[in-house]
Order: structure tokens, then sequence, then C-alpha cells
């Protein structure tokens, strides 16, 4: 083959495996977006759909490897039959399943995403090794490592096109069909370069009919496996971090995994240059970024979560660069592959499904940044031991001191951290100085696991040891709640993940007042407080979002009142004395366990008089709970005559023009009430914003009435359209000056 007909054929290859690698990551964030109605938008929703996703990429492997002992003709005939045949489940529509018992969502996910998706997946999937290996069987062909590197770089391009291109500018059924003619397209890229294989001899294959070329031990495969396992694990526990406190959108989902897979682009490269940077300077991000990973308290500032996804980054261009050269002989490739994809697994099945069963807190974060710690290539940014003249022997004592020193830093972090509570500048400047002591110990792996330990207790990891130790924690599907208790203020707070969810008093003349976002001043308090003057003494209220049960204590004599729930373990909390709101003021109160909104749909119209939906976990929205969709089964629940009232305090995004869409596009009638407390009211009270939508507006001109001091306002001009179930996008609505921490 002369060198035009070869490049040209690299071409084919390259855009054929692009396009695969495009189209399959292009369908992760789809799939969880068609989803998101039934599924919410919990952290563990998204890590569980990335744990089917990697099961159906290591079948999708194990597939390619097998096929590949097969001769190419054969191989050709039978994958591309195989993708005929997958294609007819497009276009992509969710699997009618049962919904779940409350507790069992764990095991549901997994299966609704797997029935959904699982055919098209598991073929596109095996793509990219397989045509990597129909590419090496020609001996004319360059090595096809690099190869591999484009097929991250077209899954990163899939990602970001998703919240950028597909979620913003086509509705999901539109999402789903253009997927469908891109997979079309692929099948006959795969068709051309099954047909421009067919006269070759698979020199590959005859190698390994007469013997491998490369032996492969155990201890390598288990290497390849362990660095494969703790960049995917890392992947998994950073978006967690990222979709708690901020909010659960594509655009958040594919941040994490985008650079995952483009670490693999970096690390897999014939050129080395990026890769020996990144490894180089990977002990100091380990140390000045991972050393946040065990603190949990809330931070005002969004420094945090900026260094742990540069530090994912740099972590899994260093740990796959390390995985790159240990690789084996293109004979091995598929062999590779598998195992690599194994690893991936396994780290998934980590943080996904293990680690909430066994950890009270996120604890998988910390222990795979010191894993990270343990397995980065003895590279540093500066070899000092290697400098003309350096006995070893002197080394190590240096290395010593120099680990004695940065440890000593690190009690002066801790000392500050106790005693200020935030981080402060200083506290920033001693943990880059730990970071750059730690460069020069990076060659000796244990002093480097051993300093960053020092700084993850020193950072807020001893007051999360402590809140574990003392069973102040509950983890479930849905998240983390951290109860503790403030003697000096008398109260007693419910955390999720970092966010404030609700507090009691623990003075007994207190107790029973509502607190937060949920005061007197409040437009639910003021809703709620009102309910006999509004609908008479016999009024029924529902709430969405049970928390710490905080509007129970607005419950009079002759009212019904229904919570619906989605997470067991919360409802625990307001029933066994840890909060004592639901059993002091309303213990008759009905509470529903599961996703509100399905729930409500089953109810008869008109079940509700006042309905609040406040489901939202921290600063992360249940998208699903503000389409127009939802807004219908939220009016069909209270009626006519009915009065809706929506949470919406937020710190990063503007839910206001959303509501109000929805409002002009059915007519309804809405005013909003911003209650900014006042200075006498001292830790009570949270500066909350709540919405209250009816079908008929006089029952809006009631409610402004009731209070006139305590004033309602119109909303502002129309900017959003209205959110559907089939389109909706978030990021017009962020509020990015918050976001980036400039207010």
């Amino acid at each position: 083959m002369n060198r035009s007909g070869a490049g040209a054929q690299r071409l084919l290859f390259v855009l054929t495996i692009l396009a695969g690698s495009f189209l399959l990551f292009l369908v992760q964030p789809l799939v969880a977006r068609l989803a998101l109605p039934r599924l919410g938008g919990a952290p563990n929703v998204w890590n569980s759909a990335m744990l089917v996703y990697q099961a159906l990429l290591l079948a999708g492997y194990y597939y390619a490897h097998r096929l590949s002992k097969l001769p190419l003709k054969r191989q050709g005939r039978i994958h591309l039959a195989l993708l005929a045949l997958a294609g007819l489940s497009l276009p992509i529509t969710l699997a009618d399943l049962p919904l779940p018992s409350a507790g069992m969502e764990i095991l549901w996910v997994p299966a609704l995403l797997a029935l959904t998706i699982g055919p098209v997946f598991f073929l596109v999937s095996a793509q990219a090794p397989l045509m990597q290996r129909w590419y090496a069987a020609d001996p004319a062909s360059s090595a096809p490592w690099a190869l591999y590197a484009a097929s991250n770089l077209g899954s990163f391009g899939g990602l970001i096109a998703y919240p950028l291109l597909a979620e913003p500018l086509l509705s999901a059924s539109g999402q789903s069909i253009g997927w469908s003619v891109g997979y079309a397209l692929l099948v006959v890229l795969v068709a051309i370069c099954a047909w421009s294989r067919k006269d070759t001899a698979d020199t590959a294959l005859v190698q390994q009919t007469q013997g491998p070329a490369e032996v492969i031990g155990w201890k390598r495969i288990m290497l390849w496996l362990v660095l494969a396992a703790v960049p995917s694990g890392l992947m998994l526990s950073t978006t967690t971090h990222l979709t708690t406190d901020l909010f659960a959108m594509p655009l958040l989902w594919v941040i994490p995994l985008g650079l995952y897979l483009l670490s693999f682009s970096v690390a897999f490269a014939d050129s080395r240059m990026l890769a020996r940077v990144f490894t180089n300077v990977a002990p100091l991000f380990v140390l000045a970024a991972g050393g946040f990973a065990a603190a949990s308290s809330h931070s005002a500032t969004l420094t945090p979560v900026i260094g742990s996804v540069f530090l994912l980054f740099v972590v899994c261009v260093a740990l796959h660069s390390r995985l790159y050269d240990a690789r084996p002989d293109a004979s091995q490739l598929t062999l590779f592959y598998l195992v690599m994809s194994a690893g991936g697994v396994l780290g998934g099945l980590f943080t996904a499904l293990f680690a909430p069963l066994l950890f009270d807190w996120v604890w998988e974060h910390p222990l795979l940044v010191l894993a990270a710690a343990l397995l980065l290539p003895t590279a540093a940014l500066f070899d000092w031991r290697k400098l003309k003249g350096v006995d070893p022997q002197l080394a190590q004592i240096t290395a010593a001191l120099v680990l004695g020193t940065a440890l000593a830093m690190c009690w002066f972090i801790y000392q500050a951290t106790s005693t200020e509570g935030e981080f402060t500048q200083r506290q920033y400047l001693l943990t880059l100085g730990v970071g750059l002591l730690g460069c020069l110990i990076a060659p000796w792996r244990w002093m480097l696991a051993l300093l960053l330990l020092a700084l993850l207790y020193a950072q807020g990891g001893w007051d999360t040891v402590n809140a574990s130790r003392d069973g102040l924690r509950t983890r479930s599907y849905f998240g983390v709640y951290t109860v503790r208790d403030f003697p000096v203020q008398r109260m007693r707070t419910l955390a999720h993940g970092t966010t404030l969810h609700g507090k009691q008093s623990l003075d007994p003349k207190l107790s029973r007042l509502p607190l937060t976002y949920y005061g007197p001043g409040s437009g639910v308090g003021i809703a709620f407080a009102n309910a006999d003057r509004l609908f008479g003494s016999q009024a029924r209220l529902g709430v969405v979002g049970l928390g710490t049960g905080t509007l129970a204590c607005y419950h009079r004599p002759g009212q019904s009142w229904r919570f619906f729930e989605i997470d067991p373990a919360v409802l625990d909390l307001s029933r066994n004395g840890t909060f004592t709101y639901l059993r002091d003021c309303a213990p008759g109160a009905q509470v529903v366990l599961g996703d509100a909104r399905l729930k409500l749909a089953q109810v008869p119209e008109g079940t509700f008089d006042l309905l609040a939906v406040d489901a939202f976990s921290s600063d992360a929205i249940p998208l699903h709970l503000m389409t127009d969709e939802a807004m219908g089964v939220y009016l069909d629940a209270i009626g006519p005559k009915g009065i809706l009232l929506v949470h919406i305090s937020n710190r990063y995004i503007d839910l206001e023009p959303v509501l109000a869409a929805i409002a002009r596009k059915r007519g309804l009638g809405i005013a909003i009430r911003d209650d900014d407390t006042t200075p006498n009211t001292g830790s009570y009270f949270t500066p909350s914003t709540w919405v209250a939508i009816a079908r008929d507006p006089a029952r809006i001109d009631a409610l402004r009435t009731i209070d006139p001091a305590r004033s309602w306002r119109g909303p502002g001009p129309v900017t959003a359209r209205a959110w559907t179930d089939d389109h909706a996008s978030i990021l017009p609505q962020v509020r990015w000056g918050n976001l980036l921490g400039n207010h």
C-alpha cells in the first residue's frame, strides 16, 4: 500500500472511531435527560447511570476481544448484522418499567437505563477497540494507540456537544431522532471499514496462533486494573461533589466525565510532552487541591470545587500515562482495553454501589485521592536526587526533614482552621507551600501519601471524622444528611451535603416555631398560617418535601395534612425524635414515600387547597419538578380554587422567569414573596423567595390582602421559555456571577 492509500485508510478509521465515540457519549446525557421525569436529579442517579454505561462498555470490549479472534471477513459480517439488529430499537425511548418501591432505586435505576439503551450502547462501545484491531491487522498500518486518543477526543466532543448544543437547541424527541440518524451513518462507516479489510491478511491473528508475542502476567494485569479503577471512581466522586451543591444538569454531569475522557487523549498521544508535564505537577495538585477532599463544611466560594475539577484531570492524566507506559504490544490490544474497562467498572462499583452502603459520608472521595497519591508515577517537578554529588543516604535524611517541615505547616493550617472557621488567604498560601514541599518528596510515594493524610485532617477532615464517630450522619441513595447541635444558640440543624436543610430550637418554648425558610414572613408561612381564612376550618394542605417537618407547626385543628417525601432517611429523622415538629404539631399527618410528581399524579383532582413544593436538596434542582407538565400535575391536585406555593430560593439558578413563563403560558395568577427577614430575628430565619400560583387570580388577590405589611410582587419581564419534559435548558437561568464567586 502506498503512502497516500495508507493515509486515506487511517483517516477512514479515525473518522469511524470519532463518530462512534461521539455518539456513544452523546447518548449518555441524552438518556439521563429523558429519564429525569422518572428519576429526578440526585447525584446517585447519574452515578447509577454511569455504572450501567461502564458495565455495557465492559461487555462491549469483551465482545470486541472475542470477535477479534475470528477471521476479519467474519468479524465484519457478524458486527454489521448485530448493528442492524440493534438499530431496530431506535429511536431511543424509555423502557416501560414499573416504578420501584421506596429504597429499591439503587437497583431500579440501572435496570431502566440498561433496558432503554442496552443493545445499541453495547455494540457502539465495541466499535473503538474493534476498529483499532481492524486497523492494526494491516502490517502497513502505523501503531494503533493514537487511535485510542482519537476515540476519547470524540467522546469528549459528544459530551460537550450535549449541554451546549443538543439540549438548548433540540427537544428530547428531536435529540433521539438525531442520534438515530447518526447511528445509521456510523453503520455505513463501519461497513466501509470492513470492506477496506476484505482482502487483508490479519498478521496480528497469525502471530496469536503461532504464540503470543508477549507474556502478560497477573501482576501486570492487576496494575492495569488499579490504574484504571482509581480515576474512574474519582470521576464519579467528583461528580457527586459538583451536583450535590450546585445543580443537577448535564453540564455538570459531563464536566468530570469529559475531563476523564480527555485525559486519555493526552496520556495516549504520540507526543509525550503534555503527559510528562501533567505527571510532573500531579503531586502539587494532589496536595493543594486534594487536601480539601475530606472537608464537609460549607465554603462560601467555589475554590474547592474548581480545585477538585483540576485535580481530577491532572490525576487522570498522570495515572493513565502510567497505564500507557505499561501497555502491551498491538497483538494484545483488545485484552489491554478489556482489562482497562474492567477497572473502570470496579471504580464505578466502588463509588456508585458499595460506598453509599458502607460509608455514612462520601469517604470514597478522600480515599480515592489517597489511592491516587500512592499510584502516581515517581516523576517529580524538580528531582533534586539526581543532582551531581547527592549522596543517597543524605537524600533520605533531607526528604525526612522536608516532610517534617511540611507536617508542621499542616499543624498551623489545622490551628487556623479551627480558630477562624472559613479559609483565609493565609491558609491558602500555607496549603500551596505544603504542595510545593510535597513536590520535593514526590519520588517517595509513602511520604507523599502521609503528607496528604495530614492535610486532609487539617483542612476539615478531623471535624468530618468526629461527625461520623458521633453518629451525626445518615446516608441514603439521595444524599448525606448531617445533624448538628449548637449548645450556645440552643439550636439543632440538618444539612444536606453542605447546605442547610432545616433547623429546630432546642428551647422547649421555641421548639414549635417554624424556622429558616418557613418563618411567619415567608410566602409559605403567610399562606399556611392563614389557611383557615383562605379555605375555612377544614382546609386541606399538602407539602412536597418533608425536610425536618417544620411546616407541620402551621397545623390547626380540623385541617388535613399530607407530606410527600422521596427519601426514607429523611422521614426517619422526623419520626425518631431527632426533629420533633411532625410529632408535636401534626402527629396525624400522612406521609407518602416516593417521587412527589408521580404520587401527586395519582390523587383525585382538587385533593388540596394549599400545596407547597419544596423538594430541592441544597441548590440542586430536580428539573422534572419545574416543567410545564409538572405544573399540570400540581394544578390538578389543587383544583380550580387552590393555591400552589413553590420555593425558589437558590444561589446559582434564577427560577422566577421559568415559573413566570409557565404561568403566562397557562394563564395563571402569580405573585412572589421575597422574605429578607429582619435584623432582630437572629439565627432563626433565613431569607427566602416563594412563588404563589393559582388558576383563579382572585385567590392570589386574597393572599395579598391577608397581611398588607408583608407585600407580594408580580414577576419581572418573562425572559425565559417554559420548561417542558421534552425541552428544558438550565443554562440561561444560571446566575453566573454567583457561580463564579463574584457575588
